[in-house]
């Protein structure tokens, strides 16, 4: 059993404060048998409570327990970009193990600083030939990107010829996103609380995309999830019309939605590859519990 005691402390001290001691419509904790973990740090795919208890995402932290956590926290997990360090101990050990070419596929230099920080590491390795190709793009699309070009490398394809297809997918990808419940980009600092509120009045479901620099801004504003959807739709029909794409429904702990969604879209898709893919936790803790996604890129066969 983990220690917790931290986490009951502090939500011994929420409860006077608010109803529950959650600042969501979550109300079951009282009838488990722990208190809810606090949620301290969140780091590529692992989330730290204030007990120091982690949490690996995909191993002993499922996607519906990061969720659950995060409604019963009063605030947003904090996040932030992988170790530098250890991308440089990994190319270190490539360089002694007699590797020649790497290829980092990282999140998009518009949501992640990341990117910017470890373009020095180019320069650290003489024989090896580094590319960090800026993705623009986070989630499924970019763990496609990055299987991808594990299999084009097992089919014999070269650096640069791996390298040029990186790019014509880097170009032709794109993701939409609906999201669920305004309340948590005022958490997050990225909408004002006057906004969501007269958002949510309205019924307003905002559409937010990639731009072009790897941003992510408002495309649309949308009234009611319906519509909404039906935008959702629209959009990336338009934008897979001319090649060969794979649609990818993206989730947060919204799998009834996303399936609902994928049927939608396989009704007037054709032979379009759709497939289904959650939100990680760093994402997730950004857009929220119910958020959905329709990412796309193109494919080669």
């Amino acid at each position: 059993m983990m220690n917790l005691s931290r986490s009951g402390a502090a939500f011994e001290e929420a409860r006077n404060y608010m109803p529950g001691g959650v600042n969501s419509p979550v109300r079951s904790y009282p009838h488990m048998d722990c208190p809810p973990p606090f949620i301290a740090s969140a780091k590529g795919s692992h989330i730290t409570d204030i007990d120091g208890n982690t949490y690996i995402e995909g191993k002993n932290l499922t996607s519906e327990d990061f969720y659950k956590k995060m409604a019963l926290s009063s605030e947003l997990p904090k996040t932030s970009q992988p170790s530098i360090a250890e991308l440089e101990e990994t190319l270190s050990r490539l360089s002694k193990e007699g590797y020649t070419h790497v290829i980092g596929l990282f999140l998009s230099s518009g949501i992640s600083g990341f990117f910017q920080n470890i373009q020095y590491l180019k320069e650290e390795f003489s024989n090896l030939q580094i590319a960090f190709p800026d993705s623009k793009i986070t989630s499924a699309p970019l763990g496609i990107m990055v299987t991808s070009a594990l299999k084009w490398a097992e089919d014999g394809l070269t650096f640069d010829e791996i390298l040029d297809r990186i790019t014509l997918q880097i170009e032709g990808t794109g993701a939409f996103i609906m999201v669920d419940d305004l309340n948590h980009l005022v958490k997050g600092g990225r909408l004002s609380n006057g906004a969501a509120i007269l958002g949510t009045l309205l019924s307003i479901k905002p559409i937010l995309y990639f731009n072009e620099q790897g941003v992510i801004e408002v495309f649309e504003k949308i009234r009611t999830e319906k519509k909404a959807t039906k935008r959702l739709i629209e959009i990336v029909q338009e934008r897979t019309s001319n090649g060969r794409y794979e649609i990818i429904v993206i989730h947060a702990n919204a799998l009834e939605k996303a399936e609902a969604l994928r049927e939608l879209l396989l009704e007037s898709a054709g032979s379009t590859r759709i497939s289904l893919a959650t939100f990680g936790s760093v994402i997730g803790t950004h857009l929220g519990e119910g958020s959905i996604a329709l990412g796309y890129i193109p494919i080669f066969e």
